[in-house]
């Protein structure tokens, strides 16, 4: 009897090593033929990956830059800052005994020119003669300290920046006058070391000596003035023995108030801020690379359909269909990795060609080089994405028959893949998410964005079924060209999933960045001139209050001034724990940075709006009680009852919380976090704040009365509301364009998906074209029928990026801002308009190329 035992396959019964080491070989003898086909996904897998390993490697350059550059970006090794008062000679004795001490005074004052006739705003700061303890300070001509600074019969030296120079028309020798002395301007301000550590200011430098402040009278009692008292240690110091200073000067001095940074923190405020925009840009990296991965899909999809005959061959021979799977699995791996390879070679020297570029914006040079973690986690996401997409596609080639593939039948129809390979590419999925939150600072804001983009996913291919139902169903119409068109839109294998796919994600995250931004520069520019006051006054004291508001109001008759009491202080403790052990969410973390403005007042303020408590009587003299922003006590974790540690000119002051209130921010008047009670600062010294609000003044009113009160009150310093809002504008103009700039990103691998998604139907398109000529359709026929297909997929995916950026966008302006937000028909038009460009353009670019093929060859193979 015949032997009827079923003949084994060729790779049955091989172990693995030798499966894979074969698969290897057949996998790079099919690659001889190029990289035809593959050039979109190389394309996408580096886009994506240059813009996660480029940006976190750019972080982490600037990051290493500040570390190396600490001490002179911070101006020694330690710098203990103290507002509205001087070091006591203890505390003063304490920071000499540690090493060599500088002196840096800073305060916001009103610069006028000699003859009065003009003014501006300054941000003074006053040098000692040991200043810079590190680095150099950089004038032009360069000058000694003494020669640049120094009296010379009663005026003192000066030193600007080509910014006063130009605002006041000033030259060189030129003078000044800042409270009641005068200085003269011997030499521009090119560069100051610890410029960074000092804060972003709205106001042009203007350097003078500690000589020079104390002689023009601006500090007094209650002037909001910030010490920094530097310290240069022994060299060799550790950070070790830098922490032992610190909890040294904490023990000794429990109620300085003062904030201590170091060496290694030195401008923490830069450090956060470059933290947050790379995880951004970050999170708009992955969103390219997740948009390319539609365009991995399709560029494998369109790869294994070109192979049939090859994969079909494979099976009629006996490979099993695990086989082949892996055969092109290695294929689509070494294709990604040069992708990959490419994406990182560009995001390496990212950190190079930024550095240069981002030197007039930030003043730290980037430390080019090499960062392997960076790219590490941009190269895993890379691999990731090609895997989490490129899976289904593969899985779905292992189990079609050589019968089917020999009939030329491709794999649209064969529905999902076996269930190994869809959990495989859905386990996946979940890693890329994972990877992407727990990779995040803010794991909160991360998991948001990565549960939109899912939702996003899933909405848009919601979206192109939609689309395809409304087509399938709609009436005959008689134009041949738009009846091509709506069947093109709803036939098997049509590009309509993937254009929306991939177009819409990008268009709807420029879409919900515009909005935003729009409606922020709108707020900025016009709603919140129309509400805030004209101007703010700081530093008034307390004996010209009453000089001073006589003065206001000769001068604007119709205005209305309101004054307020004001003194500096910081939070020391919640509850008697001290801030830096008690853990705040990063929403109300602001709250306990440095020193908040606070205020008395026997009455409740009339635009204050108690939401739990009670305001407490006029004469009240028992315990000190506060009453506190409720927004922000909410997200503090505070509550009735509770208490609060203030340091105010080095005294620590507990009150306990009586109410809460609702304070209105963006109508940019008079508002506090804390609102004590009169008794809390007893006989202590402050100055006053003020604002004057008085919508019927014209420019010329507001600059004459701006020289009058500079000439009558040289200390008291006048902010024109509307000159710092423009600042704003503009600094939110450029920050803007930066992100829209970064989000493009997500809209080129979005172009570069349609771009892939039309090679991958062309041969599809081919077939189409020439049965429809060969049947008497002319190319103009053609022509018109797919511009109308690619026209109104564009238009459906532009509605739906509308509609859900607008979305987005409302949530994030009125319910994270809390800012009225409005619908922009400019955006609309723009986004119109750009989506249709994009796939009409590119789809004809793709088809005129189909509309040139000979009929016969491809009538030969039907």
């Amino acid at each position: 009897m015949a032997d009827e035992t079923p003949a084994k396959r060729p790779d049955e019964g091989v172990s693995w090593p030798r499966t894979l080491k074969l698969a290897v070989r057949f996998s790079l003898r099919e690659m001889r033929g190029g990289l035809s086909g593959f050039l979109i996904f190389l394309a996408c897998i580096a886009l994506g990956v240059a813009a996660i390993g480029g940006v976190n490697s750019l972080a982490q350059a600037i990051t290493a830059g500040v570390a190396n550059q600490g001490q002179t970006l911070l101006g020694g090794d330690l710098r203990f800052q103290i507002n509205q008062r001087g070091a006591s000679d203890a505390e003063l004795g304490f920071l000499t005994s540690l090493g060599a001490v500088s002196l840096n005074s800073g305060m916001r004052s009103m610069a006028r020119l000699e003859d009065g006739s003009d003014q501006a705003l300054v941000e003074a700061k006053a040098v000692d003669d040991a200043y810079p303890l590190y680095g150099t300070l950089e004038t032009d001509p360069p000058l000694p300290r003494k020669e640049l600074f120094g009296e010379r019969s009663g005026i003192f030296g000066a030193a600007a920046p080509d910014l006063l120079f130009d605002r006041l028309k000033l030259h060189i020798g030129d003078r000044l006058k800042l409270g009641s002395a005068t200085f003269e301007l011997r030499a521009r301000l090119i560069g100051e070391p610890d410029a960074i550590s000092d804060g972003f200011g709205f106001a042009p430098r203007l350097m003078i000596s500690s000589e020079g402040l104390a002689a023009s009278g601006l500090v007094q009692p209650g002037s909001l003035v910030e010490n920094a008292y530097k310290v240069r240690l022994p060299d060799g110091a550790s950070e070790a023995r830098i922490k032992e200073i610190q909890a040294e000067a904490a023990k000794e001095f429990p109620q300085a108030g003062w904030s201590i940074r170091t060496r290694s923190n030195a401008a923490p405020a830069l450090s956060s801020n470059i933290q947050r925009f790379s995880q951004f840009l970050t999170l708009v990296g992955l969103t390219a690379l997740v948009v390319g991965g539609v365009g991995v899909a399709n560029a494998v999809r369109a790869y294994l359909d070109g192979k049939r005959g090859v994969i079909a061959t494979f099976k009629s021979l006996g490979a099993s269909g695990g086989f082949v799977f892996t055969v092109y699995l290695v294929q689509i791996l070494l294709i990604a990795g040069l992708g990959i390879v490419l994406g990182l070679i560009l995001g390496a020297a990212m950190p190079f060609v930024a550095s240069t570029l981002l030197q007039s914006v930030i003043p730290v040079p980037a430390e080019g080089g090499f960062y392997p973690g960076a790219l590490a986690m941009a190269a895993l996401f890379g691999l990731l994405v090609t895997l989490a997409f490129a899976l289904l596609p593969l899985g779905r080639a292992r189990d079609v028959p050589a019968t089917a593939l020999f009939r030329e039948m491709g794999f649209e129809s064969r529905g999902l893949p076996r269930l190994p390979y869809a959990g495989a590419a859905l386990a996946i999925v979940l890693a890329l998410a994972a990877l992407a939150i727990l990779s995040a600072d803010d794991r909160r804001i991360a998991s948001i964005f990565v549960g939109a983009t899912v939702f996003a996913f899933l909405v848009l291919r919601l979206v192109a079924a939609l689309v395809q139902w409304a087509a399938s169903r709609s009436p005959r119409v008689r134009s041949v060209s738009l009846r091509l068109a709506l069947g093109n839109i709803h036939r098997p294998g049509a590009l309509t999933p993937s254009v929306v796919l991939s177009l819409g994600l990008g268009l709807t995250l420029l879409v919900t960045l515009a909005l935003i931004d729009g409606n922020l520069r709108r707020q900025i520019s016009g709603s919140l001139p129309e509400r805030a006051p004209n101007f703010f006054f700081v530093d008034i004291q307390s004996g010209d209050v009453d000089a001073f508001a006589a003065l206001v109001e000769k001068e604007a008759p119709h205005g209305t001034l309101v004054k307020v009491p004001m003194l500096r202080g910081r939070i020391m403790a919640l509850n008697g724990i001290d801030v830096d052990k008690v853990k705040i969410p990063a929403e109300g973390a602001w709250v306990l940075r440095g020193d908040r403005g606070l205020t008395y007042d026997a009455r409740q303020p009339e635009n204050a709006t108690l939401t739990e408590g009670i305001w407490w009587p006029q004469n009240y003299s028992g315990e000190p009680l506060v009453s506190f922003s409720a927004e922000e006590g909410k997200a503090i974790g505070l509550k009735l009852g509770d208490t609060v540690t203030v340091n105010v000119l080095g005294r620590n002051v507990t009150a306990r919380i009586a109410s809460f209130r609702q304070v209105e921010w963006e109508t940019m008047g008079i508002n506090f976090v804390m609102v004590f009670s009169p008794n809390t600062f007893a006989g202590a010294p402050h100055g006053w704040l003020a604002t004057l609000t008085d919508k019927g003044a014209t420019t010329a009113d507001d600059a004459r009365l701006l020289n009058a009160v500079t000439r009558a009150f040289p200390a008291v310093t006048t902010v024109r509301v509307k000159d710092a809002l423009d600042i704003v504008n503009r600094l939110v103009a450029q920050l803007g364009t930066a992100i829209r700039a970064a989000a493009g990103v997500a809209l080129i691998a979005s172009v570069l998906v349609l771009s892939g998604a039309l090679a991958a139907g062309n041969r599809a398109r081919i077939h189409d074209a020439v049965v429809l000529k060969t049947l008497g359709a002319t190319r103009k026929t053609l022509i018109a029928g797919f511009s109308l297909e690619y026209a109104l997929i564009g238009l459906a995916t532009a509605l739906f990026a509308l509609a859900a950026g607008g979305i987005a966008a409302w949530f994030v302006v009125a319910h994270i801002m809390t800012l009225p937000s409005h619908f922009m028909p400019e955006v609309a038009v723009a986004t119109i308009l750009v989506s249709l460009a994009v796939t009409v353009g590119i789809g004809l670019a793709g088809t005129w190329r189909v509309l040139g093929h000979k009929a016969a060859p491809v009538l030969r193979n039907l």
